[in-house]
């Protein structure tokens, strides 16, 4: 059994810790299931020598940039708030950086980007009434960063065959609804029910693209 399987069932099992302790809304498991999971999808790529390739690097990059947001997220402040949105937004870039790394064609991927603005919209939409006032842009700027990750990795799939990519970020995009929806519509553990497997299963499938 090679690392990557063991680190990838060793974030899972943390996962399954991580539900159990926001189940029971027990924050000490929180902060000791959360940054473990999160480690070793790091693990998993660097396991796959991610930082042989440029695009592989970028992931890596990605990824860590998201640890800092996963563990941003466990206080309950509006800084680190902000702090976790920043880390996830920067780990996008990051994302988007090893998608365009591939040469992708622009007019195709901008029609992808013009393509998800629908959707991007219809969440803008439905956080507007609940989110306040201060915090839209930061929101909208996300919306329009994570839409453009999404659309490079669409593009990545179709050009070069990068589907396993796509799929991780695609969940990843997914998943970032249940934190909307729990941070500004409704607070309930149904959110992170589905939201933290999504996040998880996307980051490991991006962590297993760099294999490639």
């Amino acid at each position: 059994m090679g690392l990557g399987v063991i680190f990838t069932v060793g974030c899972l099992a943390a996962l399954a810790g991580l539900l159990v302790s926001e189940y029971k809304n027990a924050r000490t498991g929180v902060w000791i299931f959360k940054p473990i999971a999160s480690t070793l999808f790091i693990a998993t790529a660097a396991a796959h020598n991610a930082h042989a390739s440029a695009f592989g690097r970028w992931i890596l990059i990605g990824l860590v940039l998201s640890w800092f947001g996963d563990v941003f997220l466990i206080p309950k402040s509006k800084g680190f708030f902000l702090a976790g949105l920043s880390g996830f937004l920067l780990g996008h870039v990051a994302y988007i950086a090893a998608f365009w790394g591939l040469n992708l064609p622009p007019a195709p991927t901008a029609a992808a980007f013009l393509f998800l603005l629908a959707p991007a919209v219809f969440v803008f939409l439905w956080l507007r009434k609940t989110t306040p006032p201060e915090m839209m842009p930061p929101v909208v700027a996300y919306i329009v960063v994570i839409s453009a990750m999404l659309s490079a990795a669409g593009i990545a799939g179709w050009e070069h065959g990068e589907w396993l990519a796509f799929s991780g970020a695609l969940l990843f995009y997914l998943s970032d609804l249940s934190v909307a929806r729990d941070r500004f519509v409704k607070k309930e553990f149904l959110n992170r029910a589905w939201g933290l497997p999504f996040y998880y299963g996307g980051q490991l499938i991006l962590a297993w693209s760099t294999a490639s």
